[in-house]
């Protein structure tokens, strides 16, 4: 098996060779890259620069590495706003169904509460997910420029 060194990340320097959108009612996307795997030593303390090769272009690519206790913080402080956001929406969700069901005298409105749990229902339901997912796939590592001409490189996490 390829089980990770102890200290580093394996991330991968990925050059797009064509992007193509086809389809009328149903599109479709195709993307075609090369990569290059690159096994990125972590620093014992803070961040670190580190200069990366595109494999098409030979173009040179900053990257930011973060410790590991600093990556694993990160991801647990993600995983843990993604779980305030699901229990959030499912704690709006309730009131707003619970206050947009009721019946009304006439000339009494809603609650000033029942728009601001409306809003933080869809914030949430958007966000909930979106913070989950960045927390699984953030490895501590962060490109930091990339070559003038053309911006098609990216910094991907290896999965095993």
């Amino acid at each position: 098996m390829n089980r990770p060194i102890p200290g580093t990340v394996e991330v991968a320097v990925r050059h797009i060779l064509s992007d193509k959108v086809t389809g009328f009612l149903v599109r479709t996307r195709r993307i075609i890259w090369k990569d290059n795997v690159f096994r990125v030593r972590r620093p014992q303390s803070g961040k670190q620069t580190v200069e990366l090769t595109c494999p098409v272009c030979d173009a040179s690519l900053l990257a930011e590495v973060r410790t590991e206790a600093r990556t694993r913080r990160t991801r647990v402080v993600l995983r843990t706003l993604a779980a305030l956001c699901a229990i959030v929406f499912f704690a709006a969700f309730a009131y707003a169904v619970h206050e947009g069901g009721k019946t009304l005298p006439e000339g009494q409105s809603l609650p000033t509460l029942f728009p601001v749990s409306v809003i933080s229902v869809f914030v949430t339901f958007v966000a909930a997910p979106v913070l989950f997912v960045k927390s699984r796939v953030y490895n501590g590592v962060s490109l930091l420029d990339a070559p003038k001409p053309r911006r098609l490189h990216g910094i991907m996490p290896v999965r095993g």
